[in-house]
């Protein structure tokens, strides 16, 4: 075991392991790269819908449902359908990643919405809010603090589960955990998830650093 996490280190460090179309830094900006577009585009797709349903307290049912029905999709299974229909490309890839992204931010905005105060709403309309007005100057700043919960959830879940683009002959550091699986390169494997799993603490970590800042200076703001 000792000697497994040694050759890992040196694997990890290693100078020739970072350079070229297959180190390192190339296909942890692949990594990244994917992982962020399906966000954005889930992020694009969910939250009108969470934000929605929320303002106005219809379709919540069938939203959730639906978006729930997606999180139980294999993702490997929905990249395979995908890629019958389509053909090589990142399309398979992507519309697994976006539809795996998509419930938590729907959840999470909806339940943020929810969240607020309905006496809140009342007087905001008493103060001759519009409905637009109310949604985007009092719900929204106020539920803001799960929709960041639910886009971090979001992005982790993505990070965590875009390995699968090499499934389909593409980059990312999942490279590395398919490539060393077929040539029985077990350090290889234990390399790519360990990336993998950094990329996806880092990321929180800079997310959660982003809210508290956003939030402290909302605080600041309004002190």
């Amino acid at each position: 075991m000792y000697e497994l996490f040694t050759d890992l280190g040196s694997w990890l460090v290693g100078s020739e392991q970072w350079t070229g179309s297959d180190g390192i830094g190339h296909r942890l900006i692949e990594h990244l790269e994917y992982s962020l577009i399906a966000t954005v585009i889930a992020a694009a797709i969910a939250l009108p819908i969470g934000l929605l349903i929320g303002h106005t307290g219809r379709g919540a049912f069938l939203a959730i449902n639906l978006s729930s029905f997606g999180r139980a999709l294999p993702t490997v299974g929905l990249v395979v359908l995908v890629f019958l229909a389509s053909g090589l490309s990142m399309t398979p890839v992507y519309v697994a990643l976006v539809a795996l992204a998509v419930p938590a931010i729907v959840t999470n905005t909806y339940a943020g919405m929810s969240a607020v105060d309905p006496e809140v709403r009342d007087a905001a309309r008493g103060q001759g809010m519009r409905s637009h007005q109310v949604l985007l100057q009092v719900e929204l700043p106020l539920a803001l603090p799960l929709i960041m919960t639910g886009l971090r959830l979001s992005l982790i879940q993505v990070v965590s589960t875009a390995t699968i683009a090499a499934y389909v002959s593409f980059g990312g550091l999942g490279r590395y955990v398919f490539d060393g699986l077929a040539q029985r390169d077990l350090v290889q494997v234990l390399g790519g998830a360990v990336l993998v799993a950094l990329l996806a603490i880092t990321l929180d970590l800079a997310l959660a650093g982003l809210q508290r800042f956003l939030f402290r200076h909302r605080r600041g703001a309004t002190a």
